[in-house]
């Protein structure tokens, strides 16, 4: 249940990786590695996970696997890091997408399965005009808090602009703000819409864009007399390599808290992230292997059995795995060691690259 608890841990900044889908190579659910997942993030120190989001596969949403893959992590949460009430402490994003009649219908469901917030996808909106997307939104929080989210214009395919968000920002149910066009101009603007609509106490920001992770939280954003900062993060890149970014964001938050200067060698781990981010996202390719790319880092740490993806199209693009390995080897720092063998069902299988299984 979402409390004032998980609200003002919420708004104090925590780690949300973006739940990956667990497949067997016939592109079944994979249930022992989907839990074991989810029992890695937790026990990494992740403050919550995001399940149904886009590196779940937005797929599932139409394939009747949403319920089951939303379940399995709300019991694994409960279990890892169970409350008094029988749920869990975790905070649980539960990824609708719209129309507003799918919206309602997935945030019910996510409702009634213990989630505690909403995180709001517009590409299902499609064309709709901006009013009709905003009382979709408004209409969810009806039923479950939400959590906006500025997906970026290659995978949501519609960039929004200050008076959008300065009109989302007024809506009372909204609690957060994902903030992912991978645009530095964008993202100033969704935080400015956020300040002049007179929110900034109320909603947590957060930075999805995986490719600018620590610039963003380290940030002071100043509009007049307000200061704001992105507090945490809700990313996809933090799906891989969990226990590092748990340690990576608490480093950076105790220098923002403090006010302490910024070291060089935080700047320099920094750009190695938004590399990496590069290779696991498929930067070369306009991103066309992302969640393809993190499937194979969790495959090669035993997490998953492969990188298989439910849409065709979802696969390693050519030259894409050897790039993850570049960074791997270039930057064992960012990676938190060896996941405990406990988390683990099996070891990595084929490679699914831009033309061949092999």
């Amino acid at each position: 249940m979402y409390d004032e608890e998980k609200r003002s841990r919420l708004r104090d900044g925590m780690v949300i990786p973006a739940h990956p889908l667990a497949l067997t190579a016939d592109l079944r659910l994979d249930e022992p590695r989907q839990r074991g997942l989810t029992r890695y993030y937790l026990s990494a120190g992740a403050g919550g996970v995001a399940v149904g989001v886009h590196t779940t596969q937005f797929e599932i949403h139409h394939n009747g696997l949403y319920e089951p893959v939303l379940r399995l992590a709300a019991e694994e949460a409960a279990a890892v890091a169970p409350d008094p009430a029988g749920g869990s402490r975790a905070l649980l994003v539960a990824g609708v997408l719209g129309p507003t009649e799918r919206a309602v219908a997935e945030a019910r469901l996510a409702a009634d399965l213990g989630y505690d917030l909403a995180l709001v996808a517009m590409n299902g909106w499609g064309d709709a005009p901006e009013a009709e997307i905003l009382a979709g939104v408004a209409a969810v929080t009806e039923i479950l808090p939400v959590f906006g989210f500025y997906l970026q214009p290659t995978i949501g395919h519609r960039s929004f602009g200050y008076e959008f968000w300065r009109r989302y920002a007024g809506l009372p149910g909204v609690e957060a703000i994902k903030i992912a066009p991978f645009d530095r101009y964008a993202t100033i603007e969704v935080i400015r819409a956020v300040v002049d609509a007179g929110s900034a106490d109320r909603i947590a920001l957060y930075t999805g864009n995986d490719d600018n992770i620590v610039a963003d939280l380290l940030t002071p954003y100043r509009f007049g007399g307000s200061t704001v900062h992105i507090v945490g993060g809700l990313l996809g890149q933090w799906a891989v390599w969990t226990p590092a970014a748990v340690a990576l964001h608490a480093q950076v938050r105790a220098i923002v808290r403090a006010g302490a200067p910024v070291p060089l060698d935080l700047l320099a781990r920094a750009a190695q992230l938004t590399d990496a981010n590069s290779a696991v996202f498929d930067a070369a390719h306009g991103f066309a292997g992302s969640i393809a790319g993190v499937n194979e880092v969790l495959a090669r740490e035993g997490l998953l059995a492969g990188n298989w993806c439910l849409a065709d199209a979802e696969r390693l693009s050519p030259g894409q795995a050897d790039q993850i390995g570049r960074v791997l080897t270039a930057y064992p720092d960012l990676t938190g060691g060896d996941v405990p063998a406990a988390l683990t069902t099996g070891t990595a299988g084929p490679v699914r690259d831009g033309t061949t299984i092999r």
